[in-house]
């Protein structure tokens, strides 16, 4: 059955194939052409003033994992104490052995440990404005907007909770608007994937064919990519090439998270993507937490994407095998990629405000607590541990 792709991409597909409208942008048109408009307050699209919010934490424990080739950290923000877990093996021979226990008895851990990886993609800051909301809840209880958030502090405070809000700090940095909202095709384009030399915007899936994005070829490098040119989401992974991808799977390998999310934008409404090179049953569990997350979503009158059906790797080519394939195999977490809508201008993309962005951001971690607290819950009781039971998940 042919994998069904989310709109954006086969809009995006259609403006590739005709060369007639391949667009052609100039970085000081990108720059006139950013909306006139005021970000609202809880807005966050800049990595400058991270570190001092980070010095800031009360109930957090904050750690630098990485610097980026612009001399950028990447700090892990965690909440909940690491629990000791015997470890025998990593996760790929584990699996060899034919029990992943050796790598980590994750049912004897008395919370789940759920893992939040922050746009890899610099131009994809919902993921970080909603990290950031996410932290100041469990900090005060409150989001970005001074909203008390009840339970999205409850759930999270029966997790350990680990946070990378910004995975490619460089090219966040490097994105002027701050935010994709109100933006025709061409214009977000451009910030998202650059430009050829020629000024002809490095449409998908072009924009992929060389990589790292250096050398003659290349006009304005774009936001997917750090200050070396490589998209974190599709490095070496086997031989690095970038330090962002490795930091987050080193913290993946040490801590055996349950559940993991690469968070990404896009035009269309939200959607929960099926995982690339994970067993079925992998991506059968992400396929209900995207249900869970959809009903959420539609509760409260938000939009939703539909659900992915599972479905074995085939094709020529095939799927790639990006960051989150590597985060299941580095550490058997069930891991997939979160898009949000960015809010494109145009008919035919997910129309929605600031306010909508945050609360799409906020339904979705509160769908993951609650389905990693009743998963776990689950996992205890099959296996006899102490403390399974009901999960009272509301």
């Amino acid at each position: 059955m042919k994998k069904a792709r989310p709109l954006v991409v086969l809009l995006l597909a259609a403006a590739t194939a005709a060369g007639a409208e391949k667009p052609k942008v100039t970085y000081d048109e990108a720059r006139r052409r950013i909306p006139v408009r005021s970000l609202p307050a809880f807005w966050i699209g800049d990595v400058a003033d991270l570190p001092g919010r980070w010095a800031k934490l009360t109930r957090a424990e904050v750690r630098r994992i990485a610097v980026s080739p612009g001399g950028r950290p990447l700090h892990l923000i965690a909440y909940g104490q690491k629990e000791r877990c015997p470890r025998h093996a990593n996760f790929n021979s584990a699996i060899g052995g034919r029990d992943p226990t050796a790598y980590m008895d994750k049912a004897s851990r008395q919370k789940p440990v759920v893992y939040f990886v922050g746009p890899v993609h610099g131009h994809e800051v919902e993921g970080l404005t909603g990290l950031v909301s996410l932290i100041q809840v469990m900090e005060t209880g409150r989001d970005l907007r001074g909203r008390a958030q009840p339970e999205l502090r409850r759930l999270g405070d029966r997790c350990r909770l680990l946070i990378v809000p910004a995975g490619n700090p460089d090219g966040i940095a490097r994105f002027e608007p701050r935010a994709i909202h109100g933006m025709p095709l061409d214009v977000f384009q451009f910030w998202a994937m650059g430009t050829w030399s020629d000024d002809t915007v490095a449409m998908w899936p072009d924009s992929k064919r060389q990589h790292p994005r250096t050398g003659p070829r290349v006009g304005y490098l774009g936001c997917y990519f750090n200050d070396a040119g490589i998209n974190p989401m599709h490095d070496e992974f086997f031989v690095p090439m970038g330090p962002e991808a490795p930091a987050i799977l080193k913290v993946a390998m040490q801590e055996g998270p349950d559940l993991a999310v690469s968070l990404h934008s896009h035009g269309s409404a939200p959607a929960l993507l099926r995982p690339a090179y994970v067993p079925l049953e992998v991506q059968d569990e992400v396929r209900r937490l995207a249900l869970r997350c959809y009903g959420l979503l539609e509760k409260r009158g938000l939009p939703r994407g539909g659900a992915f059906r599972p479905a074995p790797e085939q094709g020529n080519p095939p799927a790639p095998f990006n960051l989150v394939s590597a985060l299941y195999h580095i550490s058997g977490a069930t891991a997939f990629t979160f898009e949000c809508p960015h809010g494109v201008a145009g008919e035919k993309y997910s129309q929605v405000t600031f306010e909508q962005i945050l609360d799409i951001q906020l339904t979705l971690y509160e769908a993951m607590l609650q389905h990693a607290v009743e998963e776990h819950s689950r996992l205890q009781a099959a296996n006899g541990l102490r403390g399974a039971g009901s999960p009272t998940v509301r």
